[in-house]
């Protein structure tokens, strides 16, 4: 039987921790940072867990 491959745009977002949970970055922190407030984008930093609507898609993008 085949090996499933991992999807590497997704393993290059996703990282799953030692208990197996998915983390991920949050969103809009790329550009245009000059005009948001500090307040915004130190709480835009860090990771957040993935939605559980979104974890059985990822594992399986993730070949787990």
């Amino acid at each position: 039987m085949p090996k499933n491959k991992t999807h590497s745009g997704t393993a290059k977002r996703v990282k799953i921790t030692g208990s197996g949970k998915l983390r991920r970055q949050q969103t809009r922190l790329r550009h245009r940072l000059e005009v948001k407030p500090s307040t915004v984008t130190r709480r835009q930093s860090g990771t957040v867990p993935i939605s559980p609507a979104d974890v059985k898609q990822v594992k399986r993008l993730l070949g787990r």
